[in-house]
């Protein structure tokens, strides 16, 4: 099984790429639209990362669920730590400057307010500023990272779990080419995108079926239309409860959804990963 990643080999992306499929082969790449063409071209799986407890969502993964012939299939959640990593026989003050991605450093700044000697550098990938780092032999520079990219370039842990809050998690989806997900009996969330006529009552209307229909809306969105100004595509994940009739199964709630919408789009039906915040 192949899985593309957007981002470098032991970044959290492929570490949730191998919680998901662990012998998976992982394929790198830059920038998420290889991904999802990748995916969509029938080459390979893809793993991303869909939403953080704390930054939000990835806007740009809506979209191009919206826009590609992809599907999901599985969701998994990965507790993101975050860790000061420098080159083997670095001290911790001797850094001066420590790059990482922008959500990464902004995710750690109580760290820097406490060691004001070190520059926070924004980079591409959390993972790559540890690639990156390994070949400089600068024992003033590190990287914020995981403990995968650590060991996966050969460099030293200064400082772990250095992230400003432990509730931080980050919601991966695995997604195929949608003629090859089959979903699973057990599927109990679905993730939509839908449009509604720029009418009064229209999305009300809508959200109306999930309550009526006994369904869980736990997440809901907007973001614009691509080519269409102050037009809107609603991105919403919902779960099922024991169905009461006909209308309470998930196709049951997309038939009468798509009976008050302009656009209903499935983007996918899965068992929902186990939140590590609720009791079991």
């Amino acid at each position: 099984m192949q899985i593309a990643i957007q981002g470098e080999l032991g970044s959290f992306s492929h570490e949730a790429a191998l919680s998901l499929a662990p012998e998976a082969t992982i394929l790198p790449c830059a920038f998420s639209a290889q991904v999802f063409d990748l995916v969509a071209s029938g080459e390979a799986a893809g793993v991303i990362p869909i939403e953080n407890s704390l930054a939000g969502s990835v806007v740009e993964h809506f979209d191009l669920l919206f826009r590609k012939d992809v599907r999901i299939e599985a969701e998994s959640l990965l507790r993101i730590r975050h860790n000061l990593i420098g080159l083997p026989g670095s001290k911790i003050e001797s850094i001066r400057r420590v790059s990482s991605h922008p959500v990464a450093l902004a995710q750690c700044r109580r760290f820097f307010q406490s060691h004001p000697h070190m520059q926070p550098v924004p980079a591409y990938d959390t993972a790559g500023s540890v690639k990156d780092l390994a070949g400089t032999g600068d024992r003033t520079a590190a990287a914020i990272a995981s403990s995968h990219a650590a060991r996966f370039y050969q460099g030293e842990i200064l400082a772990a779990g250095i992230e400003d809050d432990p509730a931080n998690y980050t919601r991966f989806f695995l997604i195929r080419r949608s003629d090859l997900v089959r979903a699973p009996e057990n599927a109990c969330k679905v993730s939509i995108a839908f449009m509604v006529e720029n009418r009064p009552g229209s999305l009300v209307e809508a959200l109306q079926l999930f309550s009526e229909s006994r369904a869980n809306l736990s997440k809901i969105e907007s973001r614009p239309v691509l080519g269409r100004p102050w037009e809107y595509v609603f991105y919403a994940d919902y779960q099922t409860a024991p169905p009461a009739g006909e209308h309470g199964t998930p196709d049951g709630i997309l038939d009468h959804l798509r009976q008050k919408c302009l656009a209903v789009k499935e983007l996918g039906r899965y068992m929902a990963a186990a939140n590590p915040w609720e009791p079991a």
